[in-house]
């Protein structure tokens, strides 16, 4: 299973890459717009200091014909570092960009994905992930827990390696559900990963839990039990 990140945000990079088992970080032209213009190269690069090169950083092109998607894969792989996956939206033109960039060899996420059918193209054109949007079906009366299922069955049934990288989410139950029906991976705004961890059941447990050693052993921790008993 992969967690990922989905924003461009350095100091929410740099909380949650130390906090969190995150394997990349993910972005898009509105999400770059949250954060202002920014110096585009600079910025990327930065993400990829934080993360390092053992995380995935996927980039998505900016323009909407062949050419122009061609031409900014170019530079975002010049600009920044040649294992960056190239975000391509799959329409007509987006999967004849996907064809050619897998051709060289060049890592790629086949995003904007609403129908399965989008999906099973994207995996028959080479892609390494696909990211299908969660919760925008939904909003669009599609139920995408079930068209994620299909897709996950549909790589498993013919052997592809692209993996179901779930995008879009606006609450952690739809994480939950996307995880279950076959999503490899997760990218989410930062703010459902905290939610998971700062959920006020699992604090209340560890308040108990704590209460109840102190009214056993006082205010001293278990590291300084080894201690006393190490001076004993």
């Amino acid at each position: 299973m992969e967690y990922l990140l989905d924003t461009i945000n350095l100091a929410d990079i740099k909380t949650f890459t130390q906090h969190m088992p995150i394997s990349g970080v993910t972005s898009n032209p509105s999400i770059i717009k949250k954060e202002g213009q920014i110096d585009f190269f600079s910025h990327m690069n930065a993400i990829r200091d934080i993360i390092g090169d053992m995380c995935s950083l996927h980039i998505q092109v900016s323009q909407k014909d062949y050419p122009g998607m061609m031409k900014d894969a170019e530079a975002i792989l010049k600009g920044v570092d040649d294992q960056v996956y190239i975000k391509v939206p799959v329409t007509m033109d987006g999967v004849k960009a996907i064809k050619n960039l897998k051709a060289q060899g060049i890592h790629v996420t086949a995003t904007a994905v609403y129908l399965t059918s989008q999906a099973f193209i994207a995996c028959e054109a080479g892609a390494d992930y696909v990211a299908p949007y969660y919760n925008r079906m939904e909003a669009m009366g599609i139920d995408a827990g079930r068209d994620i299922q299909s897709i996950a069955d549909c790589i498993e049934r013919y052997g592809y390696k692209t993996k179901i990288l779930a995008a879009s989410f606006k609450n952690v139950a739809q994480i939950n559900q996307a995880i279950g029906a076959g999503a490899q991976a997760i990218t989410s705004a930062p703010n459902l990963y905290k939610d998971v961890l700062t959920d006020a059941r699992v604090a209340d447990a560890v308040e108990v839990f704590c209460s109840d050693w102190t009214d056993i052993y006082g205010n001293c921790s278990i590291a300084n039990l080894k201690d006393n008993k190490k001076e004993m």
